[in-house]
């Protein structure tokens, strides 16, 4: 499974890293929104990237591992929460109104039939995983299938004009099988990976880190080399559908707003397959499960901020667009020295100290 993934645009970041530096500001003054600039421009090849064609990826499956119990919510309320998405009631459907988003919503593996919609991407490739912690999810066929899907998804937004491409999820259980892929390609403990999820009490969390080395073991022949395999082996339809969001936004050198834990699990898959992918990610927030800031380290990635969010849905990436559109607009609209007719950069640098 090859992808060819554009290098970043060194000259373009060149080029905004002296920008940055002759803005009518004390030098790093603006933090880590300077550096999302430089990065920005990198990614897309160009200083004053368009972020106004912003599209949530909200990728639904279910997964049978739910049968163990590791869920504070039964696995009918996947298919309940994608009629609430449609009918725009869903915390990811707010934000997004509210901060210049639209959301794609696509039932990739429900375990239900759904109604057709308008706004439902139907791209089901079976009704739900198997039990990971008896066997393997799915066939490599159908991992490849769903990433597949999930470009596919991507290419006809670009085709619109795509300019910034975030990820997320729905799918209850998807947190135990996001941690078998992260403790798979980790090599992680499933005991510092995998959290409350929907808010399981301390059974259920014993119950799911349980579930959690289980599947480790029942698919370890699988899990020991290639990415996808290990993917089909213990992930999940809609981690494998971002899998394939991540890769093709990358490809077509878009930024790539990384939600929460599940998105990070996908992130880590596409990583792998290509590592040149990591140059595109750029991660929204810390989630509050347990495991997110070790995925956040392995894919070398600073979360732009921690409000403890664990809902998914796409919401801490959508979150995160004020920020990429305030760190780009702040390289380009701010005055240079030159233009303000400031002639002492000392005075300025002193004033703040």
């Amino acid at each position: 499974m090859a992808h060819a993934i554009p290098p970043l645009d060194l000259e373009a970041m060149r080029d905004a890293t002296e920008r940055q530096q002759r803005l009518t500001k004390p030098a790093g003054s603006l933090g880590r929104l300077e550096e999302l600039s430089i990065r920005l421009a990198g990614m897309t090849g160009r200083l004053d990237p368009p972020l106004d064609h912003a599209v949530v990826f909200t990728l639904a499956a279910d997964h049978g591992v739910a049968a163990e119990g590791v869920s504070a919510y039964p696995r009918e309320v996947t298919a309940q929460m994608v009629l609430n998405f449609l009918r725009g009631g869903a915390a990811i459907n707010v934000l997004a109104r509210h901060l210049g988003a639209r959301v794609v919503i696509a039932d990739i593996g429900v375990d239900a039939d759904i109604a057709s919609h308008p706004n439902l991407r139907a791209v089901k490739v079976r009704r739900g995983t198997g039990n990971i912690a008896v066997g393997p999810a799915m066939t490599v066929e159908q991992a490849r299938e769903a990433i597949e899907i999930g470009r596919q998804l991507v290419r006809g937004e670009v085709a619109a004009g795509l300019d910034v491409a975030l990820t997320g999820d729905m799918g209850i259980g998807n947190t135990s099988a996001s941690a078998a892929v992260i403790c798979a390609l980790t090599s992680l403990d499933p005991d510092h990976v995998a959290g409350r999820g929907t808010g399981v009490d301390d059974e259920g969390l014993a119950r799911k880190r349980e579930a959690v080395r289980r599947a480790l073991r029942a698919n370890a022949e699988a899990i020991a080399g290639d990415p996808v395999v290990t993917l089909a082996a213990v992930g999940g339809l809609e981690i494998a559908g971002l899998v394939g969001v991540i890769l093709e936004a990358a490809g077509a050198r878009k930024p790539v707003l990384i939600d929460g834990f599940v998105s990070g699990a996908a992130a880590l898959v596409a990583t792998a397959i290509e590592p040149a992918v990591a140059g595109y990610l750029i991660a929204s927030h810390r989630s509050q499960e347990l495991g997110h800031g070790a995925v956040l380290s392995r894919l070398g990635l600073v979360p732009l901020f921690d409000l403890e969010l664990r809902l998914g849905e796409g919401t801490g990436a959508v979150l995160a667009l004020p920020l990429l559109r305030g760190a780009s607009r702040l390289l380009n609209e701010m005055a240079t020295f030159d233009e303000a007719g400031v002639s002492d950069r000392a005075i300025m640098v002193r004033t703040t100290e």
